[in-house]
């Protein structure tokens, strides 16, 4: 494998308050590519691109037609295996800590290796920890695990110690695409006082109060996906 840099790792570490633009590739339009990047926040920091149900073309599609108009570094969030693409700047190596299916604590991770060794992308151990958002989201249907009830801080809490324990460099607290209500504020800060790895928290963040209220709480990047990606559905 070639040396990685760990620019981004080292960034997301030692910077707060950064944000992410989620693009899904199932999702995405190449025509609409310039407009999308135009209409970026202007604080915006990384792109992620993934999906539960992406396809390994869509996503090297997706990614290849975004490195065209912009240099934000985009970092693959991918939902299998085969969504890793070497046109990206790095990938989010997810571990589903908060579910019991095998397939994405680890086979899906295994099964990525010879397409990893074959990049350049650089590589962040993350722990994905889905929690409750008030209605199924697709990472349950696809990985076939339950969310964390948002009421239940201590498991919350101690599945993200485990990750520290267990090596990882990033936490992602996921309320799922779409969600009626986004990863608390209770539940980020009982984390962060808890846990001293990055925090990253995605899903149900609508507003600017909201994410201001993610930062204030101990989030280091925030992730908003469907309430951008509405301006061009």
């Amino acid at each position: 494998m070639k040396t990685q840099t760990q620019q981004l790792l080292k960034q997301l570490q030692l910077v707060g308050q950064q944000l992410a633009i989620l693009i899904d590739p199932d999702k995405f339009k190449s025509h609409q590519s310039a407009a999308i990047v135009k209409a970026l926040p202007s604080k915006t920091d990384y792109l992620f691109v993934g999906g539960s149900t992406a396809t390994a073309q869509q996503t090297e599609a997706c990614v290849k037609r975004l490195k065209q108009q912009t240099d934000l570094p985009i970092i693959l969030f991918p939902g299998h295996y085969q969504q890793v693409c070497r046109a990206a700047d790095a990938i989010l190596f997810l571990s589903l800590l908060s579910g019991h299916n095998p397939d994405y604590l680890v086979h899906h991770q295994v099964a990525s290796v010879p397409l990893l060794r074959a990049s350049n992308l650089e590589i962040l151990p993350t722990a994905y920890v889905l929690i409750d958002g008030g209605k199924p989201s697709a990472v349950e249907r696809v990985s076939q695990t339950s969310a964390i009830l948002q009421s239940n801080i201590e498991l919350i809490v101690d599945t993200a110690l485990a990750a520290e324990y267990m090596g990882k460099q990033l936490i992602y607290l996921e309320a799922g695409s779409g969600a009626i209500y986004p990863v608390s504020t209770e539940v980020i800060s009982a984390v962060h006082k808890a846990c001293r790895l990055p925090i990253i928290v995605g899903g149900g963040l609508k507003t600017q109060h909201q994410i201001e209220q993610a930062y204030q709480a101990g989030a280091s990047l925030v992730v908003v996906g469907t309430a951008f990606e509405q301006q061009f559905i």
